[in-house]
């Protein structure tokens, strides 16, 4: 095999439980409650409820537990849909690199449980495979590119959920050699997923990447052979997808990436985060009547991102709105907060809204990106009906490493999404979440993750 590919194997083949320190534990089992939160939010989401159907049509053998069915599916769709429904209101947690390449690490969880269900792995167990997902993610997506070329995240969650998978079924290191190829290979995602007008799939591209992660992992770890150079043959992601690279990954770090990641405090793209703390302050300053005019100055990857294209001032889906600067602070503005009620139809669509969205413009800060990603500046200079102009500037929004939130912050999150089901519901939510906070002293996890089916999902 090329050297990394053999580079991933050989870290997730010699990672041990020993190797992780108790703030990794703590923290692992921190963003598990933060992804289940996300994923109770999520559950009656029209892209869950079209992936709970087709998980319904299913079983196996080895079978897990997609939340809302009370009958097992397969360890694939379970995993599917269950991705979904952590994706979907864009709440979970996020890692980026100095050159923008990154993602959603937290979209693995959801392949740590069906894997810890389906194998009957202890906590421990499902602690280590979140660490080796996030490690691998993260890894990969700083260092690989793909959002400049065109290509989409989920290239690098499906190697790691194939990694992830052979790691719980006890592959060899050519097993997991062969699962990376087989999550490569015949899966290279297209960006055009999170360009415009977005549909359902924004939040379903990487769901569809763990699912084929898995099942890569499964045929490698049953004696199907891949490519062996995937990365670095000809015609392979080196000269066809990311251009040449030197992936850092080893078994026992100075510091893992879970210890790392971003918490989103706001259900919105990671990059609005900041400009959503500003306009929260700016509402409580003055009317939003008293508002001309708003000049947002960012870094090059939030503008391109949520800031550059003619769809991001008139959003007609949820997807687009969570994804648009311009939506996203104008609801602000005039709501004083951004939270799960600020995604209806009604409030997308209001035509009210859209006087105020087009007084704002959002431009790239040459110097704001050459401080990216040390600092996500963020300039909002606000000319008010008076002439007086008023600027705010934003470095490092509330859930960023550098700015942390505290664990009342987390639980008080978590809160809000349970209440957004029935309060049976909201109830069975936060017992599982209280098993999530010993996770490391739990044995067999898959009475714990089979409680995911008792939630009640719309049907």
């Amino acid at each position: 095999m090329d050297r990394t590919t053999k580079t991933i194997a050989e870290f997730a083949h010699d990672i041990r439980p020993g190797m992780l320190s108790e703030s990794v534990v703590h923290e692992t089992e921190l963003r598990m409650v933060d992804a289940l939160g996300c994923l109770i939010g999520g559950l009656d989401s029209a892209p869950a409820v079209i992936a709970r159907r087709l998980a319904a049509l299913s079983t196996s053998s080895v079978a897990a537990t997609a939340a809302g069915l009370s009958t097992p599916t397969t360890l694939e769709l379970a995993t599917f849909a269950n991705t979904i429904m952590v994706r979907y209101l864009d709440f979970n947690d996020a890692y980026f690199g100095q050159r923008g390449g990154g993602g959603h690490p937290s979209d693995l969880i959801p392949t740590a449980l069906a894997l810890g269900e389906a194998c009957g792995l202890s906590g421990t167990d499902l602690i280590l495979l979140t660490v080796i997902g996030y490690e691998v993610l993260a890894q990969l997506a700083i260092t690989g590119t793909l959002r400049e070329r065109g290509w989409d995240q989920g290239l690098y969650t499906g190697v790691a959920a194939a990694v992830m998978t052979g790691k719980a079924f006890g592959a060899s290191v050519e097993e997991l050699g062969n699962a990376v190829s087989l999550a490569l290979t015949p899966h290279v995602p297209l960006r055009v997923t999170r360009v415009g007008e977005l549909s359902m799939w924004k939040g379903a591209a990487t769901a569809e990447a763990a699912r084929v992660g898995v099942f890569a992992g499964l045929l490698a770890k049953n004696g199907m052979t891949g490519p062996p150079e995937p990365f670095e043959g000809d015609d392979g992601i080196w000269q066809r997808v990311s251009g040449k690279f030197e992936l850092n990954l080893v078994a026992e770090p100075d510091r893992y990436v879970i210890e790392q990641v971003h918490t989103k405090y706001r259900p919105a793209e990671y990059h609005a985060q900041g400009a959503l703390d500003l306009a929260v302050r700016l509402h409580q300053e003055f009317p939003v009547e008293r508002i001309e005019r708003i000049d947002v100055q960012t870094y090059f990857l939030a503008w391109h991102e949520i800031g550059s294209e003619p769809a991001k001032w008139d959003p007609k889906t949820r997807e687009t709105a969570d994804h648009s600067l311009p939506y996203l602070i104008a609801r602000t503005l005039v709501d004083g907060e951004l939270g799960l009620g600020s995604f209806t139809d009604e409030k997308i669509l209001d035509p009210a809204l859209r006087p105020l969205m087009h007084r704002i413009t959002v431009t790239e800060n040459p110097e704001f990106t050459a401080r990216f990603s040390a600092e996500l500046l963020v300039r909002l200079t606000v000319t008010l009906s008076s002439g007086e102009v008023v600027v705010r500037e934003s470095a490092h929004p509330r859930g960023h490493v550098r700015n942390p939130m505290d664990e009342a912050e987390f639980d008080r999150k978590f809160d809000d999404l349970a209440a957004l089901r029935s309060p049976a519901d909201a109830d069975r939510a936060h017992a599982i979440r209280d098993s999530f906070s010993t996770l490391d002293q739990v044995g067999n996890v898959a009475p714990l993750i089979a409680r995911l089916g008792n939630l009640e999902a719309a049907r």
